[in-house]
């Protein structure tokens, strides 16, 4: 009995504490818990909704996937680098006019100001390798004098910004001129290797966004996977250059189609019709667990409370991006919670018929509603996890990521806060008071 109730307080202040957390991490309150803002989504928040187009014209069809995941991934790493909390960014195929084309979605919640949000994506560089045609002639091009007609004496070579690892800035020691070297990765290499190997002797010029940045000859093979820019770029520009390329050289040139602003008005309105969704069906259930369990009802609800501030702790520490289908499955999850402690209590009340004393018949009540309780939540889970891993929208991995915790969640308190609340408050006796707390129904039961 002293340990329940020791356990029982125990529960009790992580619930203070959690609670106090959730309200001074939110609020900012200066303390050694920091500020843990919740993190809303882009519906919850409001922000950009972005939509680009890729050119694909000169990628192989069978290298198209490859080349949009690349193209999502250098501009989700390019948006993190200005600080945008949580970006969605991620790719799309669509048929129009019999055309396939293939999109690139980017949402960026908090930003609602478009030409802020256009310059955070930027016009990251194309980075390109071509080979001078055999033709031309490398005594009339140089940097300096190829124009608009660079795609007439070049020929491309299929080495771009796609297969590069990193950029870094390098000063000559007799000079002091700075170059950029370029690292390319496993791919990269291997195709570099071959086109230094194939054309000794070719003018290899590097161009970015379609300006030519040096014209190199190439004199023998380079295994090694390096290239250096040199041109007559000062210091500073050298040093923005290696930045841009390494914020992400784009895979393939992207155009805007169009831009939404979602304002911060529409997504208060959902967050409020959330929390107040969540708190009428918290109330709803708390009055019906009490009127029909009474004091097992009674620790329900504060079990229910407990779960829901542990919920929202971890919300915040993990952190979780709430959108509105999230913030439905954790409704959701208030309900569900509710179900492990009717199946005790419901085992209870058989117990308590079978004539064993209160304290045998709780413990019973707990050992005998466990492989129910366990069983559906681990299909539960299971569901969540598969619903997860398969989902293409962000929407419905957020929904089934706060499901997986609430379910988890919901697992804790019932077992473990429940039991132990009810041991711990050591009620004794078979009198007719002590028969009606613990019964159900409208009668005495």
């Amino acid at each position: 009995m002293a340990n329940s109730r020791f356990t029982a307080v125990f529960l009790l202040a992580l619930a203070f504490f959690g609670g106090f957390f959730v309200y001074s991490s939110e609020k900012g309150t200066e303390s050694a818990l920091g500020n843990f803002p919740f993190k809303y989504g882009l519906d919850l928040n409001g922000g950009t909704h972005l939509v680009y187009q890729a050119d694909t014209s000169k990628v192989a069809s069978g290298e198209v996937n490859g080349a949009m995941n690349a193209l999502r991934d250098t501009i989700e790493n390019r948006i993190n680098v200005f600080g945008v909390s949580e970006p969605l960014v991620q790719v799309e195929e669509a048929n129009i006019g019999g055309q396939t084309v293939e999109k690139l979605i980017v949402e960026l919640p908090g930003v609602t100001d478009t030409e802020k949000a256009i310059d955070i994506i930027g016009q990251t560089p194309i980075l390109e390798f071509k080979l001078l045609r055999p033709a031309a002639t490398s005594t009339v091009v140089a940097s300096s004098t190829i124009t608009a007609t660079a795609d007439e004496l070049f020929e491309d070579t299929g080495l771009t910004g796609r297969f590069l690892s990193r950029a870094d800035l390098e000063f000559d020691p007799n000079t002091g001129a700075p170059s950029v070297l370029l690292t390319f990765n496993n791919e990269g290499k291997d195709l570099f290797a071959v086109i230094t190997k194939e054309n000794i002797g070719r003018m290899l010029a590097i161009f970015l966004d379609g300006r030519p940045l040096s014209t190199p000859v190439i004199r023998e093979e380079i295994p090694d996977g390096k290239a250096q820019i040199t041109g007559t770029f000062t210091p500073d520009e050298a040093k923005k250059l290696v930045q841009s390329l390494n914020y992400g050289a784009l895979p393939l040139p992207i155009s805007l189609l169009g831009s939404q602003t979602i304002g911060a008005s529409l997504g208060e309105g959902a967050l409020s019709a959330s929390v107040y969704a969540g708190v009428l069906s918290f109330i709803i259930i708390s009055i019906f667990l009490i009127l029909w369990y009474r004091l097992p009802g009674v620790v329900a609800v504060f079990a229910l409370a407990i779960y829901t501030v542990l919920n929202l702790a971890i919300f915040k520490l993990v952190p979780v991006t709430l959108t509105s289908a999230g913030l439905a499955a954790f409704i959701l999850s208030i309900g569900m919670a509710v179900d492990a402690n009717i199946l005790i209590f419901e085992r209870m009340k058989e117990e308590l018929r079978r004539g064993l004393p209160l304290n045998d018949a709780i413990k019973e009540g707990f050992h005998r509603a466990w492989l129910s309780i366990r069983d559906s939540n681990l299909s539960s889970i299971i569901t969540a996890i598969i619903l997860y891993y398969f989902a293409t929208s962000a929407l419905i991995k957020g929904f089934a990521f706060v499901f997986f915790i609430g379910v988890v969640t919901s697992m804790f308190t019932a077992i473990t806060v429940s039991r132990t609340l009810l041991i711990a408050l050591g009620v004794k006796g078979e009198n007719k008071f002590i028969k009606f707390i613990f019964g159900n129904g409208i009668g005495n039961k």
